[in-house]
């Protein structure tokens, strides 16, 4: 994830204040030199790092922490707070008919991000059509139009027309049914004069509601000319930050919202059309500082709970707290999970699940994780309706018979019978369970998670 250095510092110089009432300035002068020293790593400007630990400094010496409140939770308050402020607020993004222009270099994530975009807006209930205008780069109209049939969004391109003008104005007349058009636009390896002027005329033709810059998180200290000449052509209301998934120091898209006085709208964190999320400041933060992100987490919950119900009609998840768990059940608990994204991704937003913990893991744990996911699904092909109904009854010679099937060794087959029985416990222990009961329950997750409560991390 963006900056997850800071992160990781950061968290490891906080507990470095468990069991303290107050805070020595040596103390103050660790934390903030962990920041800059993270910070400056991960390609964000200068001037923004000082300001950032100027203010922490003075405000982690001169305040005094709340009645009760232990000297790390007072310096995390602050952290978290003033990163927020860093960062600012998200790029609004209504839910009503609207155009949005995409503009960004070449490699940037514009196409991808489209589609990305496109089929966000779908699951919000509005029907999205996404406009290819790229006729500089070989492939493009492909491309767009593969994303663009994979996020089951309309499309509209046209590979025999050289003028993307053109094709932006005939993409508005045939999608006219749309609610939201996404306009992709061109990029260029570098910001040349008839890029620039390719989508200021692109701009004056489809009259965009906003226009947002779409930039690789790995751009770094180039994002401040880079925001600054597309702010100045087509003026930039939000930014996208892309390829988050892999190793990209992110830094540069806090410099671009700087320079261009807007925000972050979306972040992509995939390669799947499903992976984008919009971007939510205090969220964002509080995931970074290891303390969770329920609301994106209860979003994506909704999100999987939904794509389930559409393709199982007659199962329900509320059925699990009553009566037999069976493989069956498992099965779509972990479908739901998978539409879910990346484990580790959804670990980070479950508060006392990520940060630190997730520090502790060996780096493919999480790949081992979902592809074991996968082999359990190959096992339960091999299984019969009873064993599938009832997994007690699979003994030696049944174990042997479907670890040949499915084509895997059988300690893969004993292994996901043990996972049903772990399961099977814990949901044993839900069961009778009141409303009452499950928000005690939550509300003794939120605390485990550095204090977080109700809808904030401090709430």
């Amino acid at each position: 994830m963006v900056l997850d250095d800071l992160g990781s510092s950061l968290r490891g110089t906080l507990d470095d204040l468990r069991g303290k009432s107050r805070v020595s300035e040596e103390d103050v002068k660790n934390i903030v030199r962990e920041i800059q020293r993270s910070l400056l790593q991960a390609d964000v400007a200068v001037d923004l790092v000082t300001d950032l630990s100027d203010a922490i400094e003075r405000r982690a010496l001169e305040e005094e922490a709340p009645s009760g409140t232990s000297a790390r939770d007072h310096v995390l308050r602050i952290v978290y707070e003033e990163m927020v402020d860093l960062i600012g607020d998200s790029t609004e993004i209504p839910l009503e008919p609207q155009t949005i222009m995409l503009a960004g270099l070449q490699g940037s994530g514009k196409t991808t991000t489209a589609a990305k975009m496109a089929w966000w807006f779908s699951k919000k209930g509005l029907r999205p059509a996404v406009i290819q205008t790229d006729t500089f780069r070989p492939g493009a109209y492909d491309q767009a139009a593969q994303m663009c049939e994979r996020a089951e969004v309309a499309f509209y391109g046209d590979p025999d027309e050289d003028d993307p003008v053109q094709i932006a104005r005939d993409g508005l007349a045939a999608t006219e049914d749309a609610e939201v058009h996404i306009v992709d636009t061109a990029g260029r390896h570098a910001l040349e004069d008839d890029l620039i002027d390719e989508i200021e005329e692109i701009e004056r033709a489809v009259s965009p509601d906003r226009s947002l810059l779409v930039m690789d998180a790995a751009i770094g200290q180039g994002a401040r000319e880079q925001s600054r000449e597309f702010d100045d052509a087509v003026g930039v209301g939000g930014v996208v930050v892309t390829k988050l998934d892999g190793t990209a120091k992110g830094g540069g898209a806090l410099t671009a919202v700087d320079q261009t006085d807007s925000s972050i709208a979306f972040l992509g964190t995939g390669e799947t059309v499903q992976d984008v999320e919009r971007f939510e400041p205090s969220g964002f933060v509080s995931r970074l500082l290891g303390m969770g992100d329920l609301q994106q987490l209860a979003e994506r919950v909704e999100r999987a709970m939904a794509e389930t119900d559409e393709a199982e009609d007659d199962w329900d998840p509320e059925d699990l707290l009553e009566g037999q768990f069976t493989l069956r059940d498992m099965r779509k608990q972990m479908q739901a999970m998978d539409r879910m994204g990346p484990l580790d991704q959804v670990m980070d937003m479950i508060p006392g699940l990520g940060g630190g913990m997730m520090d502790q893991l060996p780096d493919d744990a999480m790949d081992v994780t979902q592809e074991r996911l996968r082999s359990f699904e190959v096992v339960m092909d091999s299984m019969t309706d009873g064993e599938l109904e009832n997994p007690r009854v699979v003994g030696k010679e049944r174990t042997v018979r479907i670890a040949r099937g499915a084509g895997v060794d059988e300690s893969v087959v004993r292994e996901l019978l043990e996972q049903h029985r772990m399961m099977e416990r814990t949901l044993k222990q839900f069961q009778g369970m009141g409303d009452g009961d499950l928000q005690r329950m939550m509300r003794k997750m939120g605390d485990q998670g550095g204090g977080m409560g109700g809808a904030g991390p401090f709430g």
